[in-house]
């Protein structure tokens, strides 16, 4: 069984380069282009080569940092640059929230509140007292978790 496989696989093989046949090219009197298997009789024909080389191996391309790709160094002097300003914004979104906090408390604690306003201090008046306490909870809501 193993022979009649090996040898019908090398006929196989063999039968495919011999069915190969050549192939000629002519042009005729009105200038068209003929290919056949056979040339004419009388006229110059050219043998084409049909035996076709095997293709050569593709080497893959070098790879470069495309334009907005993590590798490509300008990209990463921008993530570095947007990260440092989120950082920042953070930090001094932490200080207004501990700043609003700390007053909040000041101002729910202690209804004896004094302020400078116009370069004069005065006490606040219970609504101007309920005002600041309204703006620092909404402060603290919008800006703070």
């Amino acid at each position: 069984m193993r022979r009649m496989i090996i040898t019908g696989s090398l006929l196989l093989a063999l039968s495919a380069t011999a069915s190969a046949s050549q192939v000629y090219k002519w042009v005729d009197a009105q200038g068209n282009t003929h290919f056949g298997a056979q040339p004419p009789q009388g006229q110059d024909a050219t043998p084409i080569n049909t035996v076709v080389a095997p293709p050569k191996p593709v080497q893959p391309l070098p790879t470069f940092p495309t334009p907005g790709s993590a590798d490509d160094p300008a990209q990463k002097a921008i993530d570095e640059k947007v990260k440092k300003e989120v950082a920042e914004r953070e930090e001094k979104l932490q200080k207004y929230c501990e700043i609003t906090r700390t007053n909040l408390a000041q101002l729910q604690n202690n209804p004896r509140i004094t302020a400078e306003v116009n370069g004069e201090v005065r006490r606040l008046t219970e609504e101007e007292r309920q005002s600041k306490i309204a703006e620092n909870q909404k402060g603290i809501t919008e800006n703070c978790q």
